[in-house]
């Protein structure tokens, strides 16, 4: 008798369970649509919007505002690891700032690559670019690398070495460090080209 209560409670308790869901995925749904009718200026003063209860976040990244005009070459080549996926977020970046990515390498000889073009190997990070000549290593603010590309300075390139939180593409929320880009020669001297502490 208890068995065929609970199977008959069992059957009844499934509709309703679906309706549960049901509506909670039409709330979530018109709560999205309604925040997102309200007009733009919410979402611009807020860069981070809930989206919905799956805590589906979207974010606008600092670096997709263009603060450096620039209007000579923007082809650039990429040589990448197969496996790296900042390195893509990377790229996006650059292509948001009007840069063409050429060529997008993705090799295992990455250690080769940064020998080839003479990198120091404190400088190195997941990915080297090249564009007009210049070494363009790591994680770089495209406003930055347009800024070095019209000084054109007897540099070899720049770099961001390692892989800083909230650097193009190492986005992670709110989390930030504070990182330098280095300019450096073909012999190895490095000076500051940008700071970023609180950005």
């Amino acid at each position: 008798m208890k068995k065929h209560l609970f199977d008959w409670m069992n059957k009844l308790s499934r509709p309703f369970i679906a309706i549960i869901i049901t509506t909670g995925v039409i709330a979530t749904t018109y709560a999205t649509v309604a925040m997102l009718s309200k007009g733009d200026t919410d979402l611009n003063n807020n860069p981070q919007t809930l989206v919905s209860n799956a805590q589906l976040i979207s974010t606008t990244s600092i670096w997709d505002k263009e603060t450096e005009s620039y209007s000579g070459n923007r082809e650039i080549t990429v040589y990448r690891s197969p496996s790296c996926g900042c390195c893509g977020e990377w790229i996006k970046h650059m292509q948001k700032h009007g840069f063409t990515i050429k060529d997008d390498i993705k090799t295992d000889g990455m250690e080769a690559i940064k020998q080839k073009y003479n990198l120091p190997q404190d400088l190195a990070s997941c990915h080297t670019a090249i564009i007009d000549g210049y070494v363009m290593e790591g994680h770089i603010p495209a406003d930055d690398i347009k800024r070095f590309l019209k000084q054109k300075p007897k540099f070899a390139g720049l770099s961001v070495a390692g892989m800083p939180l909230g650097t193009p593409g190492m986005e992670s929320g709110n989390r930030k460090q504070p990182f330098a880009i280095l300019a450096f020669d073909k012999k190895g001297e490095v000076e500051v080209f940008q700071e970023y502490q609180n950005y």
